[in-house]
């Protein structure tokens, strides 16, 4: 997932009363720890069967009811997507290791036949239900073991285009034509990403577009990557989200953490894993870019949460801590910064992906503690222990704020961007419409990330800036949150309906959450933000909406007479 991106967080959209799971295997009888969830749920009449014969599965405990995906954040006309999770993961710490080890899964969904069913599984064929001919019964093969918080499912009004020879993107028609460009890349990520991890073990590698208020970047749910529609910059230049999610497939998948306090085995592995793929992609000045910009999410997540925060430790303590709170740039980026530290002190990248792709070895199908991982890097690097043991191993898992090391990045692709941005401090001289032109996107949202890290720019500064760059009409995501959130914190006022206007229009944490913060500290708008909030959260994530609600300090109960 994603850092926004989603993780192994999934508390998906799902519309489905009364789902009925008979799960069966033949020699096979594993219990499954499944969290206690209640969330509202609207969509009758589509049924699921998992049927292996005879030999059951028990599940505990049986009572899940699932989130539904609310139709005010859908497309108009099309029927709202069905999406269930069997196993939201972050709602409590597991006590067992999430690993569910099923040889063979063999689901059937039946659906209104003007619904297309898609899960985390290769798709085995469709017919019409013999006892309901309007409906269609859509079947599935899993034969890899994975983590139960993987198993998802999708019903909605969707259709689908070949990307590649393993590979179809789904959505509804809105968006379908649109990824299908986007992900075109598709391919050529996953022979990269199995050059440098090994075999890709899953099969068929589809991607769902999912309506807007979906809550991460992108989801990693083996088979069928989940993905926001605000990766559709129309360039591609955000398709990096699925280099992330293709490398969960190794990282995550594959070798999964035992818990939520080593989560960040599974995502600064993947966020490494991602950028060796960009390196090999693009370039190695590429990879190093890509890096400061991480650096700078991290300083961000470290300072919302406070530098003293246990919740920014690499591997934090979740006792009696609701996991979705504990989730921030940190696990990525506090963990990639460990692993590019280890690859400098181990001999280089060709060196330092040995390791990893030996580790991924070691420990497929199976999950992992932070311990066992450290075990095998002194046995894998076993001549050169004495190095390993001056690495300040406390400091880097077990002490809040930024990392004991800052690494030193090539800024060859960042000069321009931190040249640029030093002019727009210092004063308002000679600039002009063509200082931006030669810019990548990716040296755009740096360059606006530079501007926010410094001290607010003066209101002048920000309208020269609209006057002659026009972000207000730049459709990229990633540089329209970082533009907003620049200009509110400027104090421009007419850029707060467009802020409050990106925060509800779609429901990524990423940019959701920092946009109504923005509003909420600026004091002549903080009621207009909590008015926003609460006239919109019935329409949101429910993750979403609880994590909003509590950086607005809105009470839970509280709605608005819309919502009654």
């Amino acid at each position: 997932m994603n850092s926004d991106l989603r993780p192994p967080q999934v508390s998906l959209p799902v519309c489905l009363p009364q789902v009925s799971l008979p799960v069966c295997h033949p020699q096979v009888s594993l219990p499954v720890y499944l969290p206690q969830v209640s969330l509202p749920v609207y969509l009758p009449q589509v049924s699921l069967t998992v049927c292996p014969p005879q030999v059951s599965l028990p599940v505990r405990p049986p009572q899940v009811s699932l989130p539904a995906c609310l139709p005010q954040v859908s497309l108009p006309v099309c029927p709202p997507q069905v999406s269930l999770p069997v196993c939201p993961p972050l709602v409590s710490v597991p006590v067992r290791p999430p690993q569910v080890s099923l040889p063979v899964c063999l689901p059937q969904v039946s659906v209104p036949k003007d619904l297309v069913a898609v899960m985390s599984a290769v798709r085995d064929g469709q017919e019409v239900d013999p006892q309901d001919n309007r409906r269609i019964i859509y079947r599935f093969r899993q034969t890899v073991p994975m983590p139960s918080y993987l198993i998802a499912i999708v019903v909605g009004a969707l259709e689908s285009r070949q990307i590649g020879p393993r590979s179809r993107v789904w959505s509804e028609k809105e968006f379908v034509d649109k990824s299908a460009f986007e992900f075109s890349e598709t391919e050529a990520m996953l022979k990269t990403a199995e050059d440098l991890a090994g075999p890709y073990v899953w099969g068929q590698y589809d991607i769902l577009v999912l309506p807007p208020s979906f809550p991460y970047g992108g989801m990693e749910n083996p088979c069928l990557t989940f993905a926001t529609p605000t990766l559709l910059a129309g360039d591609k230049s955000l398709s990096n989200v699925i280099a992330h999610e293709i490398s969960h497939s190794w990282t995550g998948n594959l070798v999964t953490n035992k818990t939520w306090e080593h989560f960040w085995l599974n995502e600064g592995h993947t966020v490494y894993l991602e950028r060796m793929i960009g390196r090999c992609m693009e370039s190695e000045q590429f990879r190093q870019f890509k890096a400061i910009g991480g650096w700078k999410e991290l300083q961000d997540s470290v300072n919302t949460f406070g530098a003293d925060n246990p919740l920014t430790n690499l591997v934090p303590s979740l006792q009696d801590v609701d996991p979705d709170d504990a989730f921030s740039s940190v696990p990525y980026e506090k963990g990639f910064a460990l692993l590019y530290h280890l690859e400098e002190l181990m001999g280089g990248p060709e060196v330092f992906m040995g390791f990893v792709k030996s580790y991924i070895q070691l420990f497929a199908y199976s999950s992992v503690t932070t311990d066992e991982w450290k075990n095998h890097l002194f046995s894998y690097f076993k001549d050169k222990v004495d190095v390993l043991n001056k690495v300040d191993w406390n400091s880097w898992m077990f002490t809040p704020g930024m990392p004991p090391v800052k690494p030193q990045y090539d800024t060859t692709l960042s000069d321009a961007c931190i040249a640029l941005s030093q002019r727009w401090v210092k004063d308002l001289n000679c600039f002009k419409e063509s200082d931006v032109k030669t810019l990548s996107s990716h040296q755009l949202i740096e360059f606006l990330s530079l501007l926010l890290q410094e001290d607010p720019l003066p209101l002048t500064h920000v309208k020269k800036m609209q006057e002659l760059y026009d972000f207000n009409a730049c459709i990229n995501s990633e540089i329209r949150f970082r533009w907003l959130r620049l200009c509110v914190r400027c104090r421009w006022e007419e850029a707060v309906p467009m802020a409050l206007k990106m925060a509800t229009e779609q429901g990524r944490m990423k940019f959701t959450r920092p946009l109504f913060r923005e509003v909420f500290n600026f004091d002549k708008f903080s009621d207009e933000a909590v008015q926003v909030f609460v006239s919109h959260r019935a329409a949101m994530h429910p993750v979403t909406s609880g994590l909003v609600g509590k950086d607005l300090k809105v009470d839970a109960s509280k709605t608005s007479t819309n919502q009654k």
